[in-house]
């Protein structure tokens, strides 16, 4: 806990995360609670801590125990020095951004625009329920990053399906939030698309912008910030600052100053670095040496005369620089994020010992501000300084050395972030605005192409195991365009088809899969090509659900005819076609624009033969993948155990793979996969096993809903009613703000919640799951599948075994396609139990038929016995059934046959159901039945 602040112990437990560099929603599912309540704690840690940002906030976060060292962003300067005056400034902007959703602080560099904003938006930060948030812009060089960002300030990663901008306006769309944008001068571009999109879907967000010029969007208001008063705030500006480097000033001084700050026009900036000179020369000093450059630009062409008197103090700064001073001022401002001695020794060409010198000095003159950070003393420039010191290096000549160094530094930094330690994002986090910033300027060099092919494809692979996912394709897919090799860039492009894998983008996907086979053409990869081809045709399959616009399935025969015609004998060829061919001929993953029919025999042996051929090429990933497509038909053949040992072969195969965007998409459609198998089969704790680890995995933090879908369904299943109700919230909050998506992939889990609720009698509750339900739609998957599992459980509980019996009508022959993956035995099992409590007369055939059909599942098995018991009134083995679903792992179950035991078996499980959160249980009439 931090000392001296008054924070709670729940807020010392995300001021922790927040220092590891988690975002909210991974913070959220590590504590179980809702994104919101850490929006809430973060915002209540930045009031009481009194930092500026999130960046500031993770460097007062504890270091966890155990952790290396890490090397934190650091706190803005804003926050370092004290803030001046300007009274009426603060008063007038504060008003304004109360009544208008977008105000720009418009002017000159060191005018003070980011001072007067940071003051402003603490003075309001009580006045926006979801807080006030900081953004500063200086580091950001790309105009597409905005977004980035914004979420990193946020706390936001990115939602698959969703580009950054749609993630940060869903995060937004409800909030009462001060959103303060610092320093938009050179991204206007960027910042006008994000605000046009931003503004008009978040109404009541408001934002605050600073720049040196109009941001021209819809709602923008300015607000000119004029320069420091020089009667009163310009002169304390002086004193104050003067007085912090150990030279306090007397009054009787004060109109000697008011001459100096008048000859810099009131500019913040240049006052502070003529104060910074006041112990070594003196106000007569500062007096002589200002008057020669403001005499030389007074005949200049800049318009802004303000602006002449910021450019004059830093050429007056400069000029008495030491010439090795010099060098080191403009080389160093290559760097657009915090860095070190050592950083600049390389970048700068000299020595760490003299440049660490050299960096103390311009600190010393205000030229650069010094942060102490856990991992060592970091420098910054101010931004202002930065584009002269670029300046300087142009006219200098040297700025394509100067930046090839750093270009160099960058490829280094990058290349030792290969091996992910503990402290991993924050090192990351630290130099990656420079990576970026690097890449932009390597990529239109046509000399530096080579460098910049090399970037891209580092930062492609670094941004994904940050979970940047959208900026990884779009690296790789630059790294494809750097490449001067076609080989390279088809490689490029697979890696960036399977990083939109992960996106859930399928039309990505395919795009990028069928231009990784043209390039593969021009490399002279026939047999490449013919792969990438077939691969693009099973994607279209495979992950159909995944796309916008679906391709018909005679463009996926079109292509496995040319990738037939180019796989040659190649084996990793052959293998994707057999592949393709499952799924497009026999459709053995039940795709959309599918065949109408289903030939089971045919589809498993192509299955078959897909597996076979992938297993001879060695690659894990081209095996799982036909796993899936054996998986799939073995589902549709009702061979549950078949299938749950085929689902189990692919985590065996994943497992041990190393993290890459490929394997990671495939890993998380296995354990998909594995979950509800394992749970078709009654395997509960392995699904429970699997889905434990789906919901953890951290390429699925910011979608919750897709994570917890599958726990959900096993936990309401098996009777784990708390952590049903934990999960619930976390599902719900990341489904309303990925926008209410309505994917079939959820609607068993929300079943499943509104079926739990309704078993605690919590009928408002089961009333709200079932409007989520209603919008996800309906499906025949939910009439005759899970929907009737669900269903019948509820009124079983009920004890209305005859409208159960009614619910589950169907034979299942006659619902086969909907209940022969996961819910086969269930629907079997309880359609049984349900026949028996009812009093049907054909209970005992159903009986008879069910225990060969169940035979081998635990928990099926168990209630099917369960029911056979009822029947023949045989209490002993009704109680060896609650012992039978204890050890399966299913304590509703186990309570349920308890009290249908009677007697005092019947306390005990009431006392079970109870301790479950449950309502009692209702008993028909005659629960010991005998038969006719």
């Amino acid at each position: 806990m931090v000392a001296g602040t008054d924070i709670s112990p729940r807020e010392a437990e995300v001021l922790e995360l927040v220092g590891a560099h988690l975002s909210n929603a991974e913070i959220g599912a590590r504590l179980c609670i809702s994104v919101r309540t850490v929006e809430s704690h973060v915002s209540s840690l930045l009031r009481k801590l009194g930092v500026p940002d999130r960046r500031a906030l993770a460097q007062r976060a504890p270091e966890p125990a155990g952790a290396g060292p890490s090397h934190p962003a650091p706190v803005l300067p804003a926050s370092l020095t004290s803030f001046i005056g300007r009274e009426r400034e603060r008063a007038e902007l504060t008003e304004m951004i109360k009544a208008r959703r977008q105000v720009t602080a418009v002017g000159p560099g060191g005018v003070g625009k980011t001072r007067l904003a940071l003051a402003v938006a603490a003075e309001a930060a009580g006045e926006y329920a979801d807080g006030v948030w900081f953004v500063d812009l200086v580091p950001v060089t790309d105009p597409g990053m905005i977004a980035t960002a914004v979420a990193g300030a946020l706390g936001l990663g990115e939602q698959p399906g969703r580009d950054m901008t749609a993630s940060v306006v869903a995060a937004l769309a409800d909030r009462h939030a001060l959103l303060v944008l610092d320093n938009c001068e050179h991204v206007v571009d960027g910042v006008a698309l994000f605000l046009e999109r931003l503004l008009a879907t978040c109404p009541r967000v408001t934002v605050l912008a600073t720049s040196r010029a109009r941001l021209m969007v819809p709602f923008e208001r300015v607000y000119q910030v004029p320069p420091l008063s020089l009667d009163v705030d310009a002169v304390a500006l002086f004193m104050e600052r003067a007085a912090a480097v150990g030279w306090p000033l007397d009054p009787p001084l004060r109109d000697q100053i008011a001459s100096i700050c008048e000859r810099l026009d009131g500019m913040a900036l240049a006052i502070e670095l003529a104060a910074a000179r006041y112990p070594t020369l003196g106000l007569d000093g500062i007096t002589v040496a200002l008057s020669h450059p403001l005499r030389m630009l007074t005949g200049g062409s800049r318009a802004d005369e303000r602006h002449r008197s910021v450019r004059a103090a830093l050429d007056w700064s400069h000029a008495l620089l030491e010439p090795a001073d010099r060098a080191l001022l403009r080389r160093v401002s290559v760097f657009v994020a915090p860095f070190t001695a050592a950083a600049a020794a390389e970048v700068a060409g000299s020595e760490e010992g003299l440049v660490a010198d050299g960096l103390a000095r311009l600190a010393e003159q205000s030229l650069l501000v010094v942060t102490a950070s856990p991992g060592g003393t970091e420098y910054r420039m101010l931004e202002t300084i930065r584009q002269y010191g670029t300046e300087r290096l142009a006219e200098a000549g040297e700025l394509v050395d100067a930046r090839s160094r750093h270009l160099r530094w960058c490829l280094a930094k990058a290349a030792g972030l290969a091996v992910v330690r503990t402290d991993w994002r924050a090192r990351f986090d630290l130099v990656a605005d420079d990576l970026r910033a690097a890449l932009a300027w390597a990529a239109d060099r046509p000399e530096q192409r080579t460098d910049a092919y090399d970037l891209a494809r580092h930062l492609a692979e670094l941004t994904f195991t940050r979970h940047l996912t959208g900026e990884s394709q779009r690296r790789y897919e630059q790294a494809a365009a750097l490449a001067t090799d076609p080989a390279a860039s088809a490689s490029m492009l697979r890696q960036a088809a399977a990083v939109a894998g992960c996106r859930t983008l399928g039309d990505d996907m395919y795009r990028l899969r069928r231009a990784a086979a043209d390039a593969a053409r021009s490399s002279g990869d026939s047999a490449g090509a013919g792969a990438d081809l077939a691969t693009a045709a099973t994607i279209a399959f495979r992950f159909s659900t995944t796309f916008v616009r679906l391709p018909p399935r005679e463009e996926a025969l079109a292509l496995i005819t040319e990738a037939r015609e180019r796989a040659g004998d190649d084996p990793a060829a052959q293998a994707a076609v057999a592949l393709a061919e499952a799924a497009v001929l026999t459709d053995a993953f039940g795709a959309a624009q599918g065949p109408p029919g289903n030939a089971v025999p045919e589809t498993i042996a192509r299955a078959e033969r897909a597996v076979e051929l992938a297993r001879r090429t060695g690659d894990p990933l081209a095996e799982s993948a036909a796993l899936d497509a054996l998986t799939g038909a073995q589902s549709w053949a009702g061979d549950t155990f078949a299938t749950a040992a085929t689902a189990r072969c692919r985590i065996t195969l994943l497992s041990s793979m190393p993290i890459s965007p490929a394997g990671t998409h495939e890993l998380i459609d296995a354990l998909g996969i594995v979950t509800e198998a394992s749970l078709g089969a009654g395997d509960v704790p392995g699904a429970r096993r699997w889905a434990r680890q789906l919901a953890e995995h951290p390429s699925l933090a910011e979608v919750g809903h897709r994570a917890t879908c599958r726990l959900l369904m096993v936990d309401a299943l098996t009777g784990n009613v708390d952590e049903v109700l934990t999960g619930s919230v976390r599902f719900l909050d990341a489904w309303r703000r990925a926008g209410s998506p309505a994917r079939s992939l959820l609607r068993p889990a929300v079943a499943a919640v509104a079926m739990i609720h309704g078993l605690r009698g919590d009928h408002a509750a089961q009333r709200e799951w079932q409007e989520v339900l209603d919008q996800l739609g309906a499906s025949k998957e939910h009439t005759y599948g899970y929907g009737a599992v669900f269903d019948a459980m509820l009124l079983l509980h009920r004890g209305q075994a005859p409208k159960a019996l009614e619910r589950m009508a169907p034979e299942p022959g006659q619902v086969w396609k909907w209940v022969t993956w996961i819910w086969h035995h269930w629907y079997v099992a309880l359609r049984t139990e349900a026949a028996v409590l009812a009093g049907s007369p054909d209970a005992r055939d159903r009986l008879a038929e069910a225990r060969t059909i169940v035979a081998g599942n635990p928990v099926a098995d168990a209630m099917v016995k369960r029911a056979q018991a009822l029947l023949d009134d045989d209490q002993e083995r009704l109680l060896a059934t609650a012992d039978a679903f204890d050890t399966a792992g299913c304590r509703y179950q186990s309570a349920r046959a308890l009290v249908l035991a009677g007697g005092g078996h019947a306390a005990r499980g009431a006392a079970a159901l109870a301790d479950l959160g449950l309502a009692p249980l209702a008993l028909p009439d005659n629960p010991m039945m005998t038969s006719e």
